[in-house]
């Protein structure tokens, strides 16, 4: 139980570190993509308003200082490609030619000019295009420092946020070490409590049986006295439902083999005469060889306190059904019985420790709210869970149990 409960913590601080994690990484790249984008853009547009055509003494146009003035923009190297409206090639200016031909440059400059658009990538190149009056002008710059830039943000920020997100998993789980102790710690002081208090309980309540028994060969039937023996009896089967509750929780019993399909066909049998005593409708849909590795008294206990319940808990003319098959690796065992509606806010304290859906119900019916408890213990330490559903007038329990057998 509280192994679940770490690693639920555990989880729940690990996913919200991730999504902030995630969430900051996707800002700083998207923040830093643009503003590089940008600054990559109006390079391109300064380099384009100044860009004249070889003539000689003609000067360029002054520029924008928030570029012109830029280390980036100096040594930067840029690509022209000059064409009439026509589509005739005035001029082009390729201080790289090993890297991009003027052929290259020119088909770029062609395929951009069809397609409309005035900036964009093409073929890792950035390029703006500008009217200069009487003329277009395709600039070019190199998109591969831009991208390798991007790239190796996006690397290191993904090892260092990776290696933080690691050793935050150790701080994770010292943290919810240090929350489960104390109720750990609790629960544990819980179980010792009714397991001593069980076990002392039970030789006062033999010396009170034996003594009444005694007292009733003496002076024959009283009604005081019966009152004494009923009430001892009621206490000596809470006892023993305390101690089997201790029992299942705190010791790991014996496992073996087990045939379940013949051990559950074995608790049903009598559950149908008290069925039919009420007048209900008793079904059966067992598949037959399906074994687990288990404790046989624990998986008896398991089945015969779904099926009393089951039986106690439906109304007259109802019906239970109780079916056992595998689905894939999992022998799945349903329970159901027709009953009153359970309330979505009690249907999770249905398993805890003397907890009943009628508070003002009497315990007379030998119903003391350990029966699910037991059964939930029984199902964990074999591996397993049982869950309760609760719809259209009828409750169904399901224990689901692996059916690998060691």
């Amino acid at each position: 139980m509280f192994k679940k409960s770490r690693r639920k913590i555990v989880a729940s601080i690990m996913s919200v570190l991730v999504l902030l994690w995630a969430g900051t990484l996707t800002i700083i790249y998207a923040c830093s993509y643009f503003e590089l984008a940008e600054q990559n853009k109006g390079m391109l547009r300064e380099h384009a308003w100044r860009y004249v055509l070889s003539r000689p003494g003609q000067a360029p146009p002054p520029g924008n200082p928030r570029y012109s003035d830029m280390p980036l923009f100096q040594l930067a190297t840029f690509y022209t490609v000059a064409m009439t409206y026509e589509g005739e090639i005035i001029e082009i200016k390729n201080p790289q030619e090993k890297l991009h031909s003027n052929e290259e440059l020119s088909c770029l400059a062609e395929d951009i000019s069809s397609s409309g658009k005035a900036t964009g990538v093409k073929n890792n190149l950035a390029y703006f295009v500008l009217d200069k009056g009487g003329y277009m002008l395709f600039t070019f710059k190199d998109n591969t420092v831009f991208k390798e830039s991007i790239n190796t943000l996006f690397r290191y920020t993904l090892i260092f946020g990776g290696l933080a997100i690691a050793a935050l998993f150790f701080l994770a789980r010292y943290l919810a070490d240090r929350i489960v102790a104390p109720l750990e710690e609790s629960y544990e002081k819980q179980r010792r409590f009714i397991s001593d208090a069980g076990h002392e309980l039970k030789t006062p309540i033999a010396v009170v049986n034996t003594n009444a028994e005694l007292l009733s060969r003496v002076i024959g039937e009283n009604q005081w006295l019966a009152n004494i023996q009923y009430e001892n009896a009621r206490m000596g089967v809470l006892v023993g439902r305390l101690l089997e509750l201790a029992r299942t929780e705190n010791v790991s019993a014996p496992k073996e083999r087990l045939d379940f399909s013949r051990l559950v066909t074995g608790e049903a049998l009598p559950f149908e005469s008290a069925a039919f005593e009420k007048e209900l409708k008793f079904h059966c849909e067992i598949e037959e060889s399906l074994y687990v590795f288990g404790n046989g008294d624990e998986l008896k206990q398991l089945v015969s306190i779904l099926l009393d319940n089951a039986v106690s808990h439906s109304k007259k003319d109802g019906e239970i059904s109780c079916t056992l098959r595998k689905e894939r690796n999992v022998i799945k065992l349903w329970v159901e019985n027709t009953g009153e509606e359970i309330p979505p806010e009690q249907m999770e304290n249905l398993f805890e420790r003397f907890y009943r859906l009628d508070k003002a119900r009497s315990s007379e019916s030998g119903h003391y709210g350990l029966g699910l408890a037991i059964a939930k213990a029984a199902a964990a330490s074999h591996g397993g869970e049982i869950k309760v559903f609760c719809h259209n007038g009828k409750v169904k329990f399901v224990v689901s149990l692996p059916s690998k057998i060691k």
